[in-house]
């Protein structure tokens, strides 16, 4: 498929870029690099300047297109600018309501909250109580720290290799990545790279053993904590789905010892691993749920909901200036009733499986490709050094090979694909396709994916 070329579409990308706009192109992005601080991440691995977007399009300022399967880190549900969330942001606009309110009560804010509590499991819903935070997904995390402490009284968390909550103080401690730990950390069971060496059911049941040994040994040197963070599906760790059974485990685990559980939903939210909250697929209920990306429609918004008789939070314990974001409100609303009425979870378990299926094939023509895995729409190609044999009798896989998910990402690029990279390493390329994307889209995506990792598997850099 051309460079560029969306599956209904018929005109071609860059080929008609001016000389003009290719130059404005250029001048944006020289500007950003001496402008902005080094800390900038997605800009220097797809040096794009997008200005027009729709579903799962993109063009940039010099007339190239691209397939997005970023989609906003996950954020973008139902793509870029879907009519629903336009509509909903216009009605606002029009309508003269305030556009900031603080946590002041308005009908923007109780039909989205009515909206989202009708999504939550039932049981869940049933004594749950909402907290908005400010518009990130990492201050409602640091708000769930500080609602667990405060209702427990005790101050320990407890958090698993490969995690990834936030960029904040609290939720930096608890993601894989810490450097100054004050958290006790939990093996994440998984087959690929089990820490045990074993995976499957086997390794699932040790990292749960492990878990329960930690909180029972008196000597383990971790006191009992003020509570449990997870994510369904590590996202950021590497597409790493956990296992219902293991999810069970922690449920009843943390259940016995009277541990907070907090499930992590930022990304995993919203339909995206194929039911509406990723805890649905075990059929656990959580104490607390962090909730972000998705629920704004696009816009920036952020909750944490929470069992009600954890509700001991003086007034004003948690606050934020931009907590009250009535565009944010207003589209998540749009977006949550869309995923739910038109059933977007079950299609994203079915096509996400579909597709796979599809990269477990590619997998098996080239030896770069250790591991495919995900949930739903949200997949994981892990890339490995093809020429280290693999140990089976030691039952260990090839080396990660971050400098060959670069390239392939690289590859993407110049084909017209948007992917990201995640894992350990970063050699695993990451789909988040939103939640709308067609058959004939997904065809169109895993064709330029395929191409790419061949162009790199066959030694040139895509």
């Amino acid at each position: 498929m051309p460079v560029g070329r969306e599956p209904e579409e018929t005109g071609e990308g860059s080929p008609g870029a001016s000389e003009g706009a290719r130059a404005a192109h250029e001048g944006i992005l020289r500007r950003q690099s001496a402008r902005e601080s080094a800390a900038r991440t997605y800009a220097r691995a797809l040096p794009i300047v997008p200005v027009r977007a729709r579903g799962l399009t993109i063009e940039g300022a010099d007339g190239r297109r691209y397939l997005d399967c970023l989609s906003g880190a996950g954020t973008l549900a139902l793509g870029h600018n879907h009519p629903v969330v336009l509509e909903a942001i216009r009605k606002v606009l029009d309508s003269g309501a305030p556009l900031h309110v603080l946590d002041l009560a308005t009908p923007v804010k109780d039909a989205f909250t009515t909206e989202l509590f009708r999504t939550l499991p039932p049981e869940f819903a049933a004594r749950a109580r909402v907290q908005f935070c400010g518009p990130a997904g990492t201050d409602a995390v640091e708000a769930a720290f500080k609602l667990v402490r405060a209702a427990t009284g005790r101050t320990g968390m407890l958090a698993f290799t490969g995690a990834y909550h936030g960029m904040t103080a609290g939720a930096l401690e608890a993601s894989g990545g810490a450097s100054d730990v004050r958290v006790a950390r939990l093996p994440y069971p998984q087959d690929y790279r089990c820490p045990f060496g074993i995976g499957g059911e086997r390794g699932a049941e040790l990292a749960a053993r492990w878990t329960e040994s930690v909180l029972d040994d008196p000597k383990s040197g971790v006191p009992l904590p003020a509570g449990m963070i997870l994510e369904p599906v590590q996202g950021e760790g590497g597409v790493i789905p956990a296992p219902d059974p293991w999810m069970r485990r922690m449920r009843e685990i943390t259940a016995a010892r009277s541990i907070p559980l907090i499930a992590d939903e930022v990304q995993t939210g919203v339909g995206r691993t194929g039911t509406f909250w990723a805890v649905e697929h075990s059929g656990i209920t959580p104490d607390v749920m962090v909730l972000s990306k998705a629920i704004g429609g696009s816009l920036p918004l952020a909750v944490v909901v929470y069992r009600d008789d954890l509700d001991v939070w003086q007034p004003g314990a948690h606050a934020g200036t931009f907590r009250g974001n009535q565009l944010a409100m207003a589209a998540g609303t749009a977006t949550l009733a869309y995923v739910r009425e038109n059933r977007l979870a079950e299609r994203a378990a079915t096509l996400g499986a579909r597709m796979i299926t599809e990269l477990r094939r590619l997998a098996g023509e080239f030896s770069c490709i250790g591991d495919v895995r995900g949930r739903g729409l949200m997949i994981g190609v892990e890339l490995v050094h093809p020429e280290t044999p693999s140990d089976p009798a030691a039952d260990r896989p090839r080396p990660a090979a971050p400098e060959l998910a670069a390239a392939v990402q690289r590859a993407c690029l110049r084909r017209g694909l948007i992917v990201e990279l995640g894992g350990r390493h970063a050699s695993v390329v990451r789909l988040l396709p939103p939640l709308t994307i067609t058959d004939e889209q997904a065809a169109a995506v895993l064709d330029r994916l395929a191409d790419a990792v061949g162009a790199v598997a066959r030694g040139g850099s895509g």
